[in-house]
């Protein structure tokens, strides 16, 4: 078994990523050393809900006021997700190609809902999940790094949440396709995926109900079987010409960060008559139906769509291992301490990927194990198993020791 916090640890003599957490005042009279290893400590007990009152208990000599002090003066929003950006590149880096393929281009974004007081404003009922919380909505590639993550109400928008994602995580990772579910994608977000130079794939819950657009009035005998799943009025060319400068500027707006997704949609909503979200409107129809004309006739993309999708739902499955104290519920009134949390779990949880990277790649080093694993077997390798890790019982963190993985011996 595996200390999460000496994961957490090792994590950060790899990449240093807590030198990128700097005091909110000018002075800092602590030594940069003792810094780290009480940010080390306060992020572990905030990502795994537990507090500090419990990490102050263990036997490392630090009491719950230092902790305090460290969550008030060093830890804060930018700092943490500089932090995920930071171990999401050291993940690429570290990657062997042999054993995991290409990193590719391709991410997957999904929600999950986290239970939180009813006091909360930000706490909502969610009528899909059954009962109160936040949404969290998370960016992942296909092996497993979260490259984003955001807190959001459970009334908000997922498709402006998806190109937020996209547009601004910041890593290394360049995405040209996204794959979401049904609550993912709507026509307007085709429209403004295109405009943006990247593709969304989604895996449509009612595929049988769908329709395609007709490119123009002509009748083509040779399209006489699928009359009856073709939309009566065909695509008006005409109104995406004539509003496709203002389309542009809106597009500019959401990567330039001049104007947020989610304000830009709430603006085009169903039963409105503005020209620019009818010109959306048909610009979405045109690329959504050559998505579903890709998807029902490429039996790989379906089954591409469908891994990176059951990517993101195996990080959804980790997060209750990790976010255990409090029985999984984020015990705050304040909306700043609810993204501190999120951050935090995502840290840890990006840590134990960076690990589990390590720990496979050194195993499988070995030409006996090497042979055991099949095709089959090495398409389904993912950095996302737990069961030896260990985030309960006494913590102690020991700055001078290390986690036995072959780099650190070749560095030795």
């Amino acid at each position: 078994m595996t200390s999460l916090l000496d994961v957490l640890k090792e994590v950060d003599l790899r990449t240093e990523f807590t030198p990128l957490f700097r005091a909110a005042g000018s002075r800092q009279t602590l030594p940069q050393e003792e810094v780290s290893r009480r940010l080390l400590l306060a992020l572990f007990g905030i990502g795994t809900n537990i507090g500090l009152k419990a990490i102050a208990a263990g036997p490392h000599k630090v009491s719950y006021k230092e902790l305090l002090y460290i969550r008030q003066r060093f830890v804060h929003k930018t700092a943490l997700q500089d932090a995920t950006r930071r171990i999401a590149d050291a993940t690429y880096r570290i990657r062997s190609a042999d054993i995991w393929g290409d990193a590719g281009t391709s991410c997957a974004s999904d929600s999950t809902q986290l239970a939180s007081w009813d006091q909360n404003l930000m706490t909502e009922w969610h009528q899909r999940y059954g009962g109160r919380g936040v949404m969290i909505y998370w960016h992942v590639d296909k092996q497993a790094t979260c490259v984003h993550s955001q807190m959001k109400q459970v009334s908000s928008s997922e498709v402006a949440s998806m190109i937020e994602g996209v547009l601004h995580h910041g890593t290394d990772l360049d995405i040209d396709r996204q794959f979401v579910d049904t609550h993912g994608q709507s026509v307007v977000g085709f429209a403004f995926c295109h405009l943006l130079g990247f593709d969304l794939m989604p895996r449509l819950k009612g595929i049988a109900n769908q329709k395609l657009a007709r490119a123009d009035k002509q009748t083509d005998h040779r399209f006489a079987n699928i009359e009856s799943i073709c939309m009566a009025r065909p695509i008006d060319w005409g109104l995406i010409g004539q509003h496709y400068d203002e389309m542009i500027r809106l597009a500019s707006a959401l990567k330039l960060r001049t104007a947020d997704a989610e304000t830009i949609l709430r603006r085009f909503t169903r039963g409105q008559t503005h020209p620019v979200f009818s010109a959306l409107l048909e610009l979405g129809k045109a690329v959504k139906t050559i998505f579903l004309c890709r998807y029902l006739g490429n039996a790989e993309l379906r089954r591409e769509i469908h891994s990176g999708l059951n990517v993101i739902e195996r990080w959804n499955g980790v997060n209750d291992f990790i976010f255990y104290g409090n029985g999984n519920e984020l015990v705050s009134n304040r909306r700043d301490d609810h993204e501190i949390s999120v951050l935090s779990l995502h840290l840890l949880q990006a840590a134990m990927v960076y690990v589990n990277t390590l720990m496979i790649q050194e195993v499988l080093r070995e030409h006996a194990w090497r042979e055991k694993m099949t095709d089959r077997d090495m398409a389904a390798l993912n950095p996302l198993p737990h069961s030896h890790f260990n985030p309960y019982g006494v913590f102690d963190l020991d700055m001078d020791t290390r986690l036995p993985l072959e780099e650190v011996r070749m560095a030795a």
